[in-house]
């Protein structure tokens, strides 16, 4: 988009340009004015070194590196060039090296860079002042690293690369900072354009939801595969039934009933939980699933006695496949104090499963 100068007859064209063309420098025009005025491109940061490149191995530095009000650290790059070149690639790799900072490694950082532009302050004081601390919190600082790209454009493989990787938990901008000429004068025209300005609270929104979602999917995973643990062990001295099994971190577990394309089936939710009989001889079985189902219903007085209760039957006539199944009160989200009585219903009952239906299983195996 360009600019235009408002006139009383007409609007009138700014010459876009090139930082080349005017004779500005990246790192000694735009870097070091940035530098005195990181709030142009980065608001409430504060910087805390320039041309940082303190690495154990390496040589390449970061243009400004700051912090942030929210104790982030904050890696800002530039590039005068048309398209920002591979910057993105550049600032991942800084960013990580980074990200291991504590507060007093950022205090010795802030110190060298005060003295280097010869600003007397107490950098430990100055940062705490900053961040509106009373006292230093390595459990806050640098929990996270911001990445700010700034460049005169990008490229569409570089918008296109920072976009896929904030949908992954980074945060990347990518702020154009196009000149102009203006008579004697030269402009910029800064702009944010990744993430939009006016879709920022809605993409950071979206980004939480997902990093919660993902962070309760890893605990659910998490908690499943603990109790399918316990559930085994418990099993495995009860019966040699569930030998082949191996704790997963999935919301079932299953082992073969005797026969080809019957399999028992332990299934939990987050307060309930499942026993089955799943009956699915494979593609082009619905019939004979259907007929299996319907020899085993045959024998339900019998099976519902061994079992000790009411089955829920499932020929499931639209579906190729059928269930025997049978409901357990308890889940993985309950108190881990509650699981043992869980557990131990769920095997019980799974035996009595098994014990009822395993004479018929042969029976249908055996062609009889």
């Amino acid at each position: 988009m360009a600019i235009y100068e408002i006139t009383a007859d007409s609007l009138q064209e700014l010459t876009e340009t090139s930082y080349a063309k005017v004779g500005v420098k990246e790192r000694h025009d735009l870097q070091r004015l940035l530098r005195i005025q990181v709030d142009v491109i980065s608001p409430d940061t504060l910087v805390i070194a320039e041309e940082f490149g303190e690495w154990t191995e390496g040589s390449r530095r970061i243009d400004l590196l700051g912090v942030d009000k929210a104790a982030n650290l904050v890696v800002i790059e530039l590039k005068r060039t048309e398209d920002g070149g591979h910057m993105e690639l550049q600032a991942i790799r800084y960013a990580a090296m980074v990200s291991a900072m504590t507060f007093d490694r950022a205090v010795e950082v802030f110190s060298g860079y005060l003295k280097k532009i010869g600003k007397e302050s107490d950098a430990h004081e100055a940062l705490l002042e900053h961040l509106d601390w009373s006292e230093p919190d390595e459990d806050r600082f640098a929990q996270d690293v911001r990445i700010i790209l700034a460049s005169a454009e990008f490229s569409k493989e570089l918008t296109t690369a920072v976009l896929w990787l904030n949908d992954r938990d980074l945060d990347i901008r990518c702020m154009r900072m196009k000149p102009y000429r203006y008579g004697e004068k030269i402009l910029v025209d800064v702009q944010q354009i990744v993430p939009l300005p006016e879709a920022s609270t809605y993409t950071v929104q979206i980004r939480e939801k997902e990093r919660q979602e993902r962070k309760d999917r890893a605990e659910r995973y998490t908690i499943r595969k603990r109790f399918w643990t316990r559930l085994l062990e418990y099993a495995h001295s009860k019966t040699d039934l569930h030998a082949n099994i191996a704790p997963t971190d999935r919301y079932e577990i299953g082992t073969g009933a005797g026969m080809a394309g019957l399999r028992y089936h332990y299934k939990i939710t987050q307060h309930t939980s499942f026993i089955d009989l799943y009956i699915d001889r494979g593609v082009g079985s619905q019939n004979e699933n259907k007929q299996i189902f319907d020899a085993l219903f045959s024998h339900k007085e019998q099976i519902e006695s061994v079992v000790g209760e009411p089955v829920d039957w499932r020929r499931l006539d639209n579906n190729r496949a059928s269930r025997i199944k049978l409901e357990i009160e308890g889940g993985y989200r309950d108190d881990e104090t509650e699981w043992p009585q869980t557990i131990e219903k769920l095997v019980d009952a799974m035996i009595q499963f098994d014990k009822a239906l395993s004479p018929y299983v042969a029976q249908l195996k055996s062609g009889g």
